[in-house]
């Protein structure tokens, strides 16, 4: 396999991992928190309603999770293509 053919798959797995990764926190914190909220307002999270809490806790929670999968995800593909750090 050529190197530029390596970089390719290297740099589209990390666009993809990274594409991803936008989606669901706009779905989250853009989605939940704001135009579903109205449809999420009768559900009660601890003492509030899960539109309210999704805008103030829930993005940032997954925002957080997002973080910790996307270093996983690329410590994987950094082993596959070979520049791991280890």
């Amino acid at each position: 396999m050529s190197e530029n053919s390596s970089n390719n798959g290297y740099w589209s797995a990390n666009m993809r991992i990274i594409s991803i990764s936008l989606v669901i926190w706009a779905l989250v914190s853009f989605g939940f928190g704001i135009l579903l909220r109205p449809l999420l307002s009768g559900i009660a999270v601890g003492g509030t309603d899960l539109g309210f809490w999704f805008a103030q806790q829930g993005s940032i929670l997954v925002f957080l999770a997002i973080i910790f999968f996307y270093a996983f995800r690329m410590n994987k593909v950094d082993r596959e293509h070979g520049v791991d750090e280890e």
